[in-house]
């Protein structure tokens, strides 16, 4: 059974998790936040969730509504322990919000060979890139402590997203085909 590793439970992780219960993988969700009450409105978490980690309001969730038993690690993704979390992964996707994570894990698994698929949407939730590690340059965050996608407004925004992001993964389970778009709440262009 392949190894799926999503890092990164938020607006977009949250909502990738809910879309990903019935691919036949062993998937696991690392992420070290907390759920906060600005957070029930932009992601899969709910208000009885709060002030636990991210990842075990998921795995409660799914196990609780799907039967899905997730495998979860509260930890951050750093130069420290990046072997430890997912030096065993077959697939690695990138959920995360914030350059330094971001370069850890490109630079990990480009170094390794591991497949690698990156979901980033803008500060304000109008524009939304899912690419695969040779498509993906990080960019740096807005300003430092600037709110990132909990404007429950754009909700079905962040759903597109990760529901792009499934289909990618899904197109790359089936038959090895890698595809990265960039999008807007009104386009959908492929780039890769």
């Amino acid at each position: 059974m392949k190894s799926i590793v999503i890092i990164g439970a938020g607006a977009l992780g949250s909502h990738l998790v809910l879309l990903a219960r019935n691919w036949k993988v062993q998937l696991t969700v690392i992420d070290f936040d907390k759920v906060e009450q600005r957070n029930i409105e932009s992601q899969f978490h709910t208000k009885i969730a709060l002030r636990r980690h991210k990842v075990q309001s998921l795995q409660q969730s799914m196990q609780g509504l799907f039967g899905l038993r997730l495998v979860v690690n509260p930890r951050k993704v750093g130069a420290g322990n990046v072997e430890a979390l997912l030096g065993g992964a077959d697939l690695v996707i990138d959920c995360t919000d914030n350059i330094e994570a971001r370069q850890v894990i490109r630079g990990f698994v480009k170094e390794r060979g591991i497949p690698c698929l990156h979901g980033a949407l803008s500060a304000g939730g109008d524009f939304g890139l899912v690419a695969w590690t040779e498509d993906f340059v990080p960019d740096a965050e807005g300003e430092p402590g600037q709110a990132t996608c909990e404007n429950g407004d754009q909700l079905p925004f962040f759903a597109l997203a990760a529901a792009q992001m499934a289909l990618t993964v899904q197109a790359y389970l089936t038959d090895g085909i890698k595809r990265s778009h960039q999008f807007t709440a009104h386009s959908i262009l492929r780039v890769g």
